[in-house]
């Protein structure tokens, strides 16, 4: 497994790559890796003869300073998952070789962003999109595979490589979880005990509300009440939204009336977790 830490070397490494007739893909990560990255490392491999894992913690997307500093690094036992994983490549540059002095570019998506997390993070995608665009001009994959869990990032990248010509094909993979539901996160490493416990809210939210459409229920007011209690139950979490929006244009929707994407960010302790169903009416196909 190769390991390069500047721009210009992982251009060169994927420029012959590519030169010898090899498809390129991309799994783009901020380490902390756990089995959800690995179901993506599995997708990438099914997809191109050379898989490239980068890992960077992204200062530029981080709305709060104490977030981007306690989040978690574990780069040498990164590494040896990648190479574990049949990783060919590990992509680890530093902020320096990302943002050089003087830096003042960016990339933004619009109306896909003013949702959701956008609304309670402001800037948080245009350091996503930005840092996304210099991950592609590095390692020039021919795919790029991202998490579900991350819905809207997911989107808003689909967005961005449409509209800016990339022709770079964009995957989503479905969530993994814990056994008891909780989304895989790197962010879950920061969850004492008694806040992993209070966590298991956020998936049973969502359950509450797959269970409500099952039954019959279509307003969205309803469906979003019945995810929103279960949160409001336990004392240690603090629901920041919980919205049912359109799985493609993340419009905001009145009824589940077909597929209808139920986001929802929960604060549990000092840890901020994001998760997403996808809502479908019974005799519809997602």
């Amino acid at each position: 497994m190769t390991t390069v830490t500047e721009p210009r070397a992982m251009q060169a490494w994927a420029d012959a790559e590519r030169g010898a007739g090899r498809r390129i893909a991309l799994v783009p990560t901020m380490g902390a890796l756990h089995a959800g990255h690995l179901a993506l490392v599995a997708a990438a491999r099914r997809r191109a003869q050379r898989v490239v894992v980068s890992i960077f913690v992204n200062p530029i997307q981080f709305d709060r300073r104490d977030d981007f500093e306690r989040y978690p690094r574990t780069l040498d036992d990164d590494l040896r998952i990648c190479a574990t994983a049949g990783v060919d490549a590990v992509y680890a540059p530093s902020a320096a070789a990302m943002y050089a002095e003087g830096f003042q570019t960016a990339v933004e998506v619009t109306r896909l962003t003013e949702p959701l997390c956008g609304a309670a993070r402001p800037g948080h995608f245009r350091g996503v999109t930005t840092v996304v665009t210099k991950l592609f001009h590095a390692v020039r994959p021919d795919v790029a595979v991202f998490g579900e869990k991350d819905y809207q990032q997911l989107a808003v990248v689909r967005r961005m490589t449409a509209d800016l010509d990339f022709g770079i094909e964009i995957v989503g993979v479905a969530t993994v979880r814990e056994p008891d539901g909780l989304a895989l996160s790197s962010r879950n490493r920061r969850l004492g005990p008694d806040d992993r416990e209070a966590a298991r809210c956020v998936p049973r939210a969502l359950d509450a509300a797959a269970e409500l459409v099952s039954a019959g229920e279509r307003r969205a007011g309803p469906v979003v009440a019945g995810a929103a209690a279960v949160i409001a139950g336990e004392r240690r979490a603090r629901l920041e939204y919980a919205e049912l929006r359109d799985p493609e244009t993340l419009a905001e929707v009145a009824e589940v009336g077909g597929p209808a994407l139920l986001a929802v960010a929960v604060w549990v302790g000092g840890v901020r977790l994001i998760d997403n169903r996808l809502l479908v009416p019974e005799g519809d196909v997602p």
